[in-house]
């Protein structure tokens, strides 16, 4: 893609926006040689990756991206004998620790692709992990972990420095020191260890002067007393040292035997730095993944230019190469035709590299080898070149590199000069590039670019909104209708005279008042057009809501009548068992009764007459009851806490859950919580309600005294025994009457957060939720508000 489009369309203030994602200075280095590809399939791939991080980071959050550090110098370096430092062993290590937790990441990808191939193929290496970790405190510190002769040595240097400062403690206290000194102090000049003797006792005291203050009031000495303790110090020092540079080269060593996997690594850590960097920007400027065509069509719809930083930027609609291959663009000044050309631009640089754009899904982007653009007013002082000729200029080069695959985009065509020879000018250029098959967008003043568009094939006109009565552009592009010349309109709005606008239009010719009034009998039938359609969508609307709630009756009626069904056969098998059981006694008694007395089968008689008219009379109190709960009413004042029945199952319950908006009500049945329509409710007797009251009442009282925090601490659980918390924690605070409580889940890796709030979105006793404020707790706290 040529440079001069790229700066046009600021091409690059969307790399440096992109780099403001990435997490390594190795991802940014992507971004830099970041291509623009020129064929549908690499478009299609590396939107594809994108798409594959965009869900990555929806599902799962942010990626453990970190510690990608360039390795290739240093592990070259070990190669020719060096040894890493520390500082650089701890960036190694971090980078591998981040490759780990990566490929974990990836386990959890949703998708499968490019991506997530990526992170399995990133190697683990525990062993150099721990070797740096329990070698390597910081960058300026060796652990006394990192090997026995190291511990021994460092205990034997820590001996002879209390040796040192024992005896150097015994001489400065000493009386016979005592006017010699300075100061009671001991300290280290060229790392032996001194104290500090008055310059006029120097050649007295007996001793080897290290240095001297900047006065020279002061020498400082070591006393021949610890010559050789200081002697066997520094030798341990030594040793010390060659110690550090063993571990150092040995970890050194360690590192390079893995040389090929970390340097694997590093690559694959950077392409994934790369990659949900994409996705990051994607989710800050609400992008879509585009649709490339193999056929160039562009159709964006509800497109916004990705640099505007206007609070509220009017989206655009746009379409090119399907049914015409040039548009014409007519409008006021700053009414957004050139913020038109440059969104259009620019979007397409952005989807031809792999990144999504600020428009709706299902948008099409177009392929194209090459974008050209004459934009802007680049009059030349220095070259003694007017607008027109810069502009004559850029269209030459534009034409001398033309390929049958490019898009044009052309500001103020054939402005700058004479209105007739520009207009001409205009024309045969459009016309040429339209013979040519080039896909071309054009802005522009004049109106005989209206008339050529109007009647011309694959040419199409388009106009920038403009509000007669606010005297303002609305930004609005619409496609099909050439944009009407205001002039006259705005003359009399801001108070010219009737008479001079009457003049001025018969200046005007015949020819083009019919054109002029053409197009404005155009814009009316385009706005009543556009009224009727907004009034057909709403239509459609209504009709489709009152068929979504017609549907839903009737699935609401079939799950209560298939209820009642399964209700009634359950019932019918249970007499039919009871019946089959008692009437397998009664022939047993039968077959007795000849055994028995006279008087003894009349009871036996006696007893089965009263027992059948005991069975018959239940089944009729069964029947009455049930026919009694079809004819209730149903319940109109219905309270938290109220026993009630479920008549569609025969079973006893308590209110947890008032009816909602689908006249929906939860009931606690034992352990169970059923979810049940208002109509199946019915309240049980007064005198059994009064009977149970004083039980019933007392246990919800009871809960309403208990002090019930309005915080449930959820840390360190998953996702399933925090629901499981939550649950009952929220039906005791709905019953005891708090209006707001706080779940407190901490911040972590904000899967229990995600988890959490998922389902709380969804409770029935949940009227919203939000995020904790900074004095609340911040992302570690959910705030809800109960119903």
């Amino acid at each position: 893609m040529n440079s001069r489009v790229l700066q046009i369309l600021e091409f690059e203030k969307i790399k440096d926006k992109l780099k403001g994602y990435c997490a390594s200075t190795l991802g940014k280095t992507m971004v830099d040689v970041m291509p623009i590809y020129d064929d549908v399939i690499s478009v299609q791939r590396a939107l594809e990756e994108t798409g594959e991080a965009h869900q990555s980071i929806v599902k799962n959050g942010n990626p453990p991206i970190y510690g990608v550090y360039e390795v290739r110098e240093l592990l070259h370096f070990v190669e020719k004998g060096g040894s890493l430092t520390p500082q650089s062993l701890l960036d190694i290590a971090d980078g591998l620790r981040a490759a780990s937790a990566m490929n974990e990441y990836g386990k959890t990808m949703p998708v499968e692709g490019r991506l997530k191939d990526k992170t399995t193929l990133l190697g683990i290496y525990p062993w150099i992990i721990g070797a740096v970790k329990t070698s390597i405190v910081s960058a300026d510190e060796i652990s006394d972990d990192a090997s026995p002769a190291l511990r021994q040595i460092r205990r034997s240097i820590q001996i002879k420095e209390d040796s040192i400062r024992e005896k150097l403690q015994s001489i400065i206290h000493s009386k016979a020191y005592e006017g010699q000194l300075q100061e009671q102090l001991i300290t280290v000049r060229e790392g032996r260890y001194v104290v500090p003797i008055r310059a006029e006792y120097k050649n007295r005291f007996q001793g080897v002067v290290h240095d001297q203050s900047g006065s020279g009031q002061t020498a400082y000495m070591e006393p021949l007393a610890v010559v050789k303790l200081n002697n066997d110090l520094r030798t341990l020092e030594g040793e010390e040292q060659e110690e550090i540079r063993r571990i150092l080269r040995e970890l050194s060593n360690m590192v390079l035997e893995e040389k090929d996997g970390i340097i694997n690594n590093q690559d694959l850590m950077q392409s994934l730095d790369f990659a949900f960097a994409k996705a990051k920007m994607a989710l800050e400027m609400d992008g879509n993944k585009p649709i490339p065509s193999e056929d160039s069509i562009i159709r964006l719809n509800n497109a916004k230019h990705p640099l505007l930083k206007v609070k509220k930027v009017v989206p655009i609609n746009i379409e090119l190469g399907e049914n015409f291959s040039t548009l014409v663009i007519t409008g006021p000044n700053t009414g957004g035709k050139t913020v038109t050309l440059k969104t259009v631009g620019l979007l397409q640089l952005m989807a031809q590299s792999g990144l999504f754009i600020p428009a709706e899904e299902g948008s099409k982007v177009g392929v194209f080898e090459e974008i050209f653009a004459d934009i802007g007013d680049e009059q030349s002082i220095e070259q003694s070149l007017s607008t027109f000729s810069s502009h004559m200029i850029n269209i030459v080069k534009i034409f001398s590199n033309l390929k049958s695959k490019n898009l044009v985009l052309l500001d103020e065509l054939g402005a700058g000069t004479d209105p007739t020879e520009g207009a001409a000018l205009a024309m045969a250029i459009l016309e040429q590039l339209r013979v040519k098959g080039i896909f071309t967008i054009a802005t522009t003043h004049y109106s005989q670019l209206k008339t050529y568009a109007l009647t011309t094939e694959c040419v199409r006109n388009a106009s920038v909104e403009f509000d007669i009565k606010s005297l303002s552009p609305t930004y609005r592009l619409i496609i099909g209708t050439p944009g009407k010349s205001n002039a006259f309109e705005i003359s009399k709005r801001l108070g010219l005279s009737v008479e001079m606008i009457e003049q001025a239009k018969k200046y005007i010719g015949e020819e083009e008042r019919k054109m002029e009034s053409l197009f404005a009998n155009l814009e009316e039938d385009r706005l009543q057009m556009e009224q009727n359609k907004a009034l057909l969508i709403k239509n459609k609307k209504e009709i489709e809501d009152l068929k979504n709630k017609l549907a839903e009756e009737v699935n609401k009626n079939k799950e209560t009548r298939d209820k009642i069904l399964e209700k009634a056969r359950e019932e019918a098998k249970a007499v039919i068992l009871e019946t089959k059981a008692y009437s397998d006694e009664l022939i047993r008694t039968l077959k007795n009764l000849d055994k028995l007395s006279a008087k003894d089968r009349a009871r036996s008689i006696q007893r089965i007459s009263q027992d059948l008219r005991r069975k018959e009379q239940e089944y009729r109190q069964e029947e009455s009851a049930f026919l009694t709960k079809k004819t209730d009413s149903v319940i109109k004042d219905l309270k938290l806490g109220e026993e009630v029945e479920i008549i569609t199952m025969g079973q006893r319950g308590f209110v947890v859950s008032l009816p909602d908006n689908q006249n929906n009500v939860m009931v606690q049945v034992g352990i169970l919580k059923i979810n049940t329509d208002l109509n199946t409710l019915r309240r049980v007797s007064v005198l059994q309600a009064q009977e149970s009251s004083s039980t019933i009442g007392n246990v919800f009282r009871e809960k309403a005294k208990v002090k019930l925090s309005n915080e449930l601490d959820l840390r360190g659980k998953n996702v399933e025994e925090g629901i499981l918390d939550i649950e009952k924690y929220l039906d005791d605070a709905t019953i005891v009457g708090l209006k707001e409580v706080q779940i407190i889940h901490g911040k972590g890796t904000g899967m229990l957060r995600k988890g959490l709030q998922e389902y709380l979105r969804k409770h029935p006793h949940v009227k919203s939720i939000r995020d904790g404020k900074f004095d609340e707790g911040g992302m570690g706290v959910t705030v809800v508000k109960l119903k």
